[in-house]
């Protein structure tokens, strides 16, 4: 089997109430074209659960309350996973491109999470009309701006 090498693009700053992400130097160029875009996909590094152990790991004990008792990792948004990237849809506060700093409302990251890259959100591609999910989650907000006012802690068994 291969192993491929990825290098972050940036980090993930929370700092009180504001959130951004300041890319290094070398990639600011690559913020050209990216204003007008109102949200981007952030991939990012799970990076405090990145080891042997947590990688190993395929399937948990119900991480939500109505979900299976046992349920794989790839079913999940666990970061306990072979490879832990995760992919988090976030709005476009401003991007200084200058500095390399795109400030953003929210990300569940934490402070010096490093980024992998960055895609434009749009419609055509990262959009399904009508998504099917299981029972246990249908009732779930059908949208990312209104998860903000969803009690999530009633859902986790964590």
């Amino acid at each position: 089997m291969e192993n491929y090498y990825l290098k972050p693009i940036g980090t993930i700053h929370i700092q009180g109430e504001e959130m951004f992400i300041e890319l290094e130097e070398m990639y600011r160029k690559g913020l050209k074209g990216l204003d007008g875009f109102s949200h981007i996909n952030i991939f990012w590094w799970f990076s405090e659960f990145d080891n042997e152990e947590t990688r190993s790991i395929l399937s948990s004990p119900q991480p939500y309350k109505q979900a299976p008792e046992v349920m794989g990792v790839f079913a999940t948004r666990s970061p306990l996973r072979p490879n832990p990237i995760a992919l988090t849809p976030v709005t476009v506060l401003d991007i200084d491109d200058q500095k390399g700093i795109i400030r953003i409302p929210y990300i569940d990251a934490n402070d010096g999470t490093p980024v992998l890259d960055i895609k434009p959100y749009t419609p055509s591609l990262d959009r399904v009309e009508n998504p099917k999910v299981p029972v246990w989650c249908e009732h779930w907000p059908k949208s990312v701006e209104t998860s903000g006012d969803f009690n999530w802690e009633k859902e986790f068994n964590f």
